[in-house]
């Protein structure tokens, strides 16, 4: 099987849903889709996202832990990745590398998200 992308859905371990969703949603400026599986103890908050690009969400139930270690999921910066960086540590999370020019391919940056997550952010500008 061929695909576009080699990602297809990524999920973002968090404990306190209310203040994961509360950060994401300040940070990428956006209103997070909610879908819940009360029987079985899921919520998930899913990123807006175009029906043939990537998604993914902010999860949490039985087996979600956040940490610093392991993948490291690069969010959509828009255009400009300062945009969302600068409201990274309003929303309560902490900037751990700034906006850092990575030639051709743009700027990336790092941050902690309320939950303890190491998540990063990419733009071309």
């Amino acid at each position: 099987m061929k695909s576009k992308n080699s990602l297809n859905w990524f999920e973002i371990p968090v404990t306190d849903f209310d203040r994961a969703r509360s950060f994401y949603e300040a940070v990428m400026a956006c209103e997070m889709h909610l879908m819940e599986a009360e029987d079985i103890g899921f919520k998930w908050g899913f990123f807006p996202f175009e029906k043939e690009g990537v998604g993914g969400s902010i999860a949490a139930g039985p087996g979600y832990e956040p940490s610093q270690q392991g993948v490291l999921v690069y969010l959509n910066g828009g255009d400009d990745l300062s945009i969302p960086l600068a409201r990274v540590e309003p929303a309560g999370g902490k900037v751990v590398l700034p906006k850092t020019a990575i030639g051709a391919n743009g700027f990336m940056a790092q941050f902690l998200d309320t939950e303890g997550n190491k998540v990063a952010l990419h733009s071309s500008k």
